[in-house]
Order: structure tokens, then sequence, then C-alpha cells
């Protein structure tokens, strides 16, 4: 009896164990599969949007989350999940979206005008911008909990519903602020109706632009910065011609400069939104358009600095760096106020020695060329982001990975004993080097990320550089130490003198360089950089640095200041920083 009592409570046991092993592992299975599901289907769901965004004729985006109160352009319900477009600013949730893209129109960038040459407007009802008034009573928009009143996608004027009736047909769309940046829809239609394409014919059509009319093209690199490129280019979309804006992940520089082509010669502005190296990569297709004859189409370019240098961008009074805090309207407010100015371009040829039937290899400078430890830290730099790119996301970060390497090379001083290395010449005179780590050779007034480097602390009396006097700024640093106190203040550079023409020569072992922070190793080598031709750049001479307020404070307590003492240049024959 007490055997088989044993065995039926052994046999209960092992049911119950049995039991819990089942519902613990359908309780650990169940989750899993549904989340593979899940996965797959949200994968599948993503696929299938891509290729509908694809071949749809609105720019769609979609989003999570709403940042503001939305409403549904189709349904009218509110919707905290869904797309819009950039272009026109139609919303519509996920279940919307495909009548959505049927039935409301998107901005068109080419379309006739009306028989009398004006340009109706073209409304899109509800989501207006906050703090947005009605063009007719002059009362705020948008307040109520609704999907209401219309806004223009072209002039961006809002008007209430109860108001749009009073909208008289002379009351026509006129484009709004930026009419002269604006290419209009009906100017690309008579262009592409035009039998011959001529820079004469171009100039006729754009007398119904407007006196003024300087159309810009805006280049964003989404890739640079803080990976800002795509949402400012859903926002230069929103108030300009969409056939304006480029994505230079998508379409290279050269392509996308072809539209400067059919506008009137010498009225195009090019913004580029991006770093140094996105800037260069424009230059070199203005160089390109030069080759192919089309000189009288070279745009002037103007910089939003997103990279994490932005020396150029320093320069030119843009600034070191945009975040978003002032909006794209007055981005293009400054656009308008900017003038051209000249800036000196260089070749920078490499010749390998031994390699006497390879070809030189030819770069183009715009900031600085410089080997040592600064170009050391930009190569140890360069070889971590091309292993994890997606760490480097963030401009801090950047400058932090540049800092710790710097750090590092102070210890270890791996461009020690430059001087018994290289040679210089300037004009075809040697120069006696002393006992240097680095040697930095500049175009531009800023170094490093917001260093006026050959001014220095300004305690020694030094000739005035510019962007178009066709000179070079040559400096040595003893290391990376010495680089660091150069940028707080703490020391000068070793001023080794201005010239037309640079030549290094090294005689031995590998040493790094870079152009305008592009780096690489290189072996003994001569280095010859010589003039190669002049761009038009656009200068911001409202944006101010902390050090310029400085240096204006400190030359107002004195005596007013000369041309060649401005820190920036004012004109294209005045002195620059």
């Amino acid at each position: 009896m007490y055997k088989e009592g044993e065995e039926v409570h052994d046999d209960c046991g092992s049911r119950e164990e049995w039991t819990l092993l089942f519902w613990t592992s359908l309780a650990v299975v169940v989750p899993v599969i549904i989340t593979l599901w899940c996965s797959a289907q949200r994968s599948k769901r993503k696929t299938h949007m891509k290729d509908f965004f694809r071949k749809s004729k609105h720019g769609w985006h979609y989003t999570d989350l709403f940042n503001k109160p939305t409403y549904c352009c189709v349904c009218n319900q509110h919707i905290l999940q869904g797309a819009f477009c950039d272009c026109c600013g139609v919303c519509a949730d996920e279940q919307c979206l495909r009548r959505a893209d049927r039935s409301l129109q998107c901005k068109e960038i080419m379309a006739p005008c009306s028989p009398d040459g004006a340009m109706e407007h073209r409304w899109v009802r509800g989501n207006v911008p906050l703090a947005s008034y009605c063009a007719v009573c002059k009362q705020q928009c948008g307040t109520q909990p609704k999907l209401c009143d219309f806004r223009c996608v072209w002039c961006q004027t809002t008007v209430h519903d109860d108001c749009m009736d009073s909208l008289t047909d002379a009351d026509q769309c006129e484009l709004g602020e930026f009419h002269n940046l604006i290419i209009p829809p009906h100017y690309l239609y008579r262009v592409n109706k035009l039998r011959r394409r001529q820079p004469e014919e171009y100039s006729k059509l754009a007398s119904s632009c407007g006196s003024g009319w300087t159309p810009v093209l805006v280049l964003a690199n989404t890739r640079s910065g803080n990976n800002m490129g795509k949402a400012l280019l859903g926002e230069f979309r929103t108030v300009l011609n969409p056939v304006q804006v480029f994505d230079l992940s998508e379409l290279t520089p050269s392509k996308a400069l072809q539209l400067c082509t059919l506008l009137p010669p010498g009225s195009v502005r090019v913004l580029v939104c991006g770093g140094d190296g996105t800037v260069g990569w424009v230059l070199d297709a203005i160089d390109t358009m030069k080759l192919k004859g089309q000189d009288q189409f070279m745009p002037r370019v103007t910089i939003l600095p997103l990279g994490t240098g932005n020396d150029l961008s320093n320069t030119l009074g843009w600034g070191a760096g945009y975040a978003g805090e002032i909006p794209v309207e007055q981005v293009l407010r400054n656009i308008l106020d900017a003038e051209v100015v000249k800036m000196d371009r260089w070749k920078v040829q490499v010749a390998s020695k031994g390699l006497y039937f390879r070809k030189p290899k030819v770069l183009s400078m715009n900031n600085y060329f410089s080997v040592g430890p600064d170009a050391l830290m930009a190569l140890n730099f360069h070889a971590h982001r091309e292993k994890t790119p997606s760490f480097f996301s963030s401009r801090i970060i950047n400058k932090t990975v540049y800092f710790l390497y710097g750090t590092k090379d102070c210890l270890v001083q791996e461009c020690k004993d430059l001087d018994k290395r290289i040679e210089l010449e300037l004009d075809g005179e040697r120069v006696a080097l002393p006992s240097l780590e680095g040697i930095i050779v500049c175009n531009i007034g800023y170094w490093g990320g917001g260093c006026r480097l050959w001014e220095g602390m300004g305690d020694e009396p030094c000739p005035p550089t510019r962007l178009d006097d066709g000179l070079l700024e040559v400096v040595g640093v003893f290391g990376s130490f010495h680089c660091a106190q150069i940028q707080v203040k703490l020391a000068n550079p070793v001023r080794l003198g201005q010239a037309h023409t640079v030549r290094l020569v090294l005689k031995s072992s590998k040493m790094p360089m870079q152009v305008d922070g592009e780096p690489w190793a290189q072996g003994p080598c001569t280095i010859t950089i010589t003039h190669k031709t002049q761009a038009l750049m656009l200068y911001h001479s409202a944006e101010q640095t902390d050090d310029d307020d400085d240096d204006e404070s400190s030359a107002s307590e004195t005596e007013s200041p000369t041309p060649h003492d401005s820190p920036r240049p004012p004109g294209p024959a005045s002195a620059r920083a």
C-alpha cells in the first residue's frame, strides 16, 4: 500500500512538472513568435510604404508621432501616426494615405500661368503653421481643434474658412516674401516651350519674375554634422519650388548644377548645407562647368554649416555651426542680404618619389593643407569613423574624439623631427625650419574649428590676409599641445611667411597629411601648391563671433579701424580674416 501511494504521488508530481514546463515554454515561445511575426509584418509594411512613396508625386514622409496637433486632410480626424508631404504640407493617416495621394494635388514644379500672366494661389486646407494670421481679417489662424483654414503652398498666405469668400479674383499669388529666390512654375514651363535655349531667351523670360530675381538652389549633404540634412531639405521644399532642392546622397553636384544653365546667367545662388568637404565638392563641380564652357552660368555659393570644423563658413561670416537655432526663413533672408566676394582656390599636386611613370595626385584646396599632428588627428578620426560611422552622428562626439586623439599624440609625438625630414620653399626660396612637428598652409582666416591661425593672439604685427590676394599663409607648430595652446589663445604659431607658390619635399618616412579635412598617409614625395582659380562666394557681414565683438570694442576705444584692420572680408577688394 505504501509503495502504491508513493507511485501515485510520483505520477502526480511528474504531471505537475510537465504541466508547469509546458505553460512556461508556452509563455516564452508565444511572445517570441508574436514578436517575430510583428517584426516581419512591420518590415513588409515598411517596404510596401517605401515603394508607395517612391512612386507617389507627393514628397511623403512617414512619422510615428506628429510634434503638434495634426489632422488628416481626407477624413478630418486627429492623427498621431501617419505621413506628411514636405512639399505641400498635406497630412494623412495610414488608412487615408492612398486617397490623399490620388485626390490631393502636390506643388507643381512646372505649370502654365493664367492668360493675363498672373499666378493663382494653390490652397491646402488645415494644419496651418502656428502663429499665422489671416490675410483678410488679420486674426490668428489654426486656433480651432479641427481641420480648418487654408494656406497657399507658394506664398504661405493663410486665410480663415469664413474669409475665403472675401478674396477677390484680383488677389493673385505673388510667391510671398521670398519671390526673388523662388523659381516660379510658369518660368520652367516657358523654358520647356522654348525652341532655342539661349541665355538671351532666359533673360527675356526672367523679366516676368521681377528685376531683383536671384533664384537659389539648395544642395544638402544628409550625412553631415548632426544628420539635420533631411529635415532641412523638407523645410526648404516647403518654402521654395521642390525642383530647387537637391539631396547630394541621391544626386551629384554636377547634375544638380545643370539647372543653372536654364536660368539667366549670373543670377543663381547656391546654398550648400554641409561641412567644408561638401562645399569643396560643389566648388569642384562649378570648376567642371568652366571646363564645359559654361562660365556665364557660374553660381554664387553660400554655406549653411552642418559639419564639424566649418572653418570656411566661419571665414565668410556664416557661423561655426548650424543647429537649427534660426528658421530656414531667416537663412533665406540672410542670403538676400549677402554680398559677393571672390575666393582663391588652389591646386595641390603630390608627386610620389620614385614613381616617375605614375601621374601625380592632384587635389583642390579651399581652406588649408597641413602635414603633422593636426593631419594625424584627422587621419585617426577618419579611420575610426569609417569603421563605426553610426557612432559619429553628433558634432560634440566628433570634437571629443578629436580631443582624445590630440591628447594621445601629446604623449607619443609621432611627428617629431619634421624639420629634418622635410624641406620648405616659398616662391622658390628655401626656408630654414626650426624644430617643428607640423606645417600648415592656409588660404582662409580660420583653422582648427574656429581659430584665427595667422593673426594668433594679435600681440605681434603681421601682414593682413585676404581671400582674393593670391597669397598663402604658411605657419609651423611644435606639436599637438602647441596646437591646443593656439586654439585657446595661449600661444602663437611660428609664422614662416606668405607666398604665391609653396613647395614641400618629404625626404624620408611616411607622414600624415590633409587637404581641407581629407587626410591620408604619404611617403616620400614633392608637394606643390599653386593657384588654380577663383570662386564667387557670398559673405554675410552681419554675422559676428564673440572674437569679432571683442576686437571691435577694443578698436573703438583706441581709434577707428581701417579696412585692413577688419577681422572679416567686407568686399572683394578688402582684407579678410
